[in-house]
């Protein structure tokens, strides 16, 4: 049986449904590297130059597992776009040609381009140019990309009730998996960042696992209701052109203007281009709520991480006891006061 490997990285979070049961159902068997652990992010920095962002090295250290494996097939595809006159990373377009540079000894890459800034035309013609590499025809190729989606939806529907991509992917796959019961605590903190940083426990250094076990219930991004993020986003005045970045953006938005919400953290990626655009704009727009920043790389401690956090929830907790406490620093306000 032919065999396929996905890496456990970037697109991962929001694609693997889609893309295991296309191949499935093409008659491949789907491969996938282990979680990512110390070693996958070192070996990712031996494979990549110093400017990539850590969910790349990442990325290239899962690489490099998978070609251990030896599958037939590796799926890295080329991602420009996945909706309209929307875009991706650029880092994205170049994945398969960085692998072909980095690692020369891997498998065959199904390099597919996925770009759906002006319609799908392209798309289609890609899947089907890999639906003949398992000997499928058009209507068979055709019905395992739509049971792909129908798969995509399910996972959806759990990341609506709470869960992160991580978790609601291990459910998805794990159909006996009981659901676990999503902490509800006395504070209620808005999530925001990449996919592939934040659910990725490694790489985010377990933040939501860490905020939840201090008592505090994590929105998502995935929870907020789509129409109301995509218009708050719209209040902008030059439109927001990278879609995840867009739809953080209206979060925040959303979450700012949420009685429910105590506090808002931002996770980004140092070394990433959209991040540090991204993040300074939620910064400057989010004027109701508490709002924190966090920066990691390669190099980032959990100490850290969990000193921030902690003091990030007592100050909402005394927030909370002191009603009239402003969201500025108390620094020299007794002075200004008198």
């Amino acid at each position: 049986m032919t065999q396929v490997g996905i890496p456990r990285g970037l697109f991962y979070f929001y694609q693997y449904p889609l893309w295991k049961t296309f191949f499935r159902d093409l008659g491949a068997e789907v491969v996938t590297s282990s979680s990512t652990g110390r070693q996958t992010i070192d070996v990712g920095i031996v494979h990549t130059v110093d400017e990539c962002c850590l969910p790349i090295k990442v990325y290239f250290g899962h690489i490099h597992e998978l070609i251990q494996l030896r599958p037939d097939y590796i799926m890295a595809p080329r991602l420009v776009s996945i909706e309209y006159r929307s875009y991706i990373c650029p880092k994205f377009m170049g994945i398969p040609d960085m692998i072909r540079a980095s690692l020369p000894d891997c498998p065959p890459l199904i390099d597919i381009t996925i770009d759906c800034s002006r319609d799908t035309r392209q798309l289609w013609k890609d899947i089907y140019r890999v639906g003949a590499l398992f000997n499928a025809d058009r209507r068979k190729v055709k019905s395992a990309y739509e049971h792909g989606l129908q798969a995509l939806k399910s996972l959806c529907v759990l990341t609506r009730q709470g869960y992160t991509q991580h978790e609601a992917i291990e459910l998805w796959e794990n159909y006996c998996l009981e659901q676990a019961e999503l902490n509800s605590g006395d504070l209620t903190v808005g999530v925001l960042g990449h996919g592939y940083s934040l659910y990725d426990p490694a790489v985010s250094l377990q933040l939501i696992e860490r905020l939840r076990g201090l008592g505090c219930k994590a929105v998502l991004l995935e929870s907020c209701p789509r129409d109301a993020v995509e218009q708050a986003a719209a209040q902008i005045p030059k439109k927001m052109f990278w879609t995840l970045g867009r739809k953080m953006l209206g979060s925040a938005l959303v979450m700012d203007q949420s009685a429910d919400i105590d506090g808002i953290v931002y996770l980004a990626c140092f070394g990433c281009g959209p991040d540090s655009m991204v993040g300074d704009i939620v910064g400057r727009k989010v004027r109701h709520k508490p709002f924190m920043l966090v920066t990691i790389d390669e190099h980032s401690g959990e100490g850290g991480l969990v000193t921030r956090l902690e003091a990030f929830c007592d100050m909402l907790r005394r927030k909370k006891v002191q009603k009239l406490e402003s969201d500025l620093s108390a620094y020299g306000i007794h002075a200004h006061c008198r």
